[in-house]
């Protein structure tokens, strides 16, 4: 989706000018469904950030947008101590269209389930993309019982936003975000969708 915003300058010889478009692109969604459906949506539940996310500057947004979706499911949140556990990953990256992805990634978590996993990291950066930049989000959730054993769901939802964006604000991108992930719960196992 590409939002365009034009601004018209009468100057001079009365010429028109626009600024650069706003661009974001539609959420892509991608669920697994566990052994254990009939589990999901109901009872309680705690959410909890991959460990090194403490320290993301943008860990209360993203976890706030999650116990929403989480809410309007039917669980009941805990602090702690819920039968379920929610566990959230956020990656971020700034993109330059015309220099590629900045090797700056932070907040990876540590991954777990069918799509990957990997090392992450939770230290204060400043990811706000400059004019010509594109910020990347990935945010993903893995819901298991908090005994332990294997995840009952995992989704991850990522999009890539322009700074002039509606979407660079990160509490406008993380309820994007969310309810996209969460968008017909439990979803497909395995179905990759785009929302926009």
């Amino acid at each position: 989706m590409i939002m365009r915003t034009c601004s018209i300058l009468l100057a001079g010889a009365g010429l028109a000018a626009c600024s650069a478009p706003a661009y974001v692109t539609p959420v892509e969604v991608t669920r697994f469904v566990g052994t254990a459906p009939a589990q999901l949506g109901t009872g309680t539940i705690s959410v909890t950030f991959s460990s090194g996310l403490e320290r993301s500057p943008n860990e209360s947004v993203y976890r706030a947008a999650v116990e929403r979706e989480l809410a309007s499911l039917g669980y009941s949140l805990r602090p702690t101590g819920g039968a379920q556990v929610a566990q959230i990953s956020l990656q971020q990256y700034i993109e330059d269209p015309d220099a590629g992805r900045s090797p700056v990634s932070v907040g990876g978590g540590a991954s777990v389930g069918s799509y990957g996993s990997g090392v992450g990291l939770g230290i204060g950066l400043d990811l706000t993309p400059r004019a010509a930049e594109r910020l990347a989000t990935q945010l993903s959730v893995a819901i298991r019982p908090s005994a332990g054993g294997e995840n009952l769901w995992e989704g991850r939802a990522q999009m890539t936003a322009s700074a002039n964006s509606d979407y660079a604000d990160q509490s406008a991108a993380a309820a994007r975000l969310a309810s996209a992930l969460f968008e017909n719960f439990p979803g497909a196992s395995g179905e990759t969708i785009l929302v926009d």
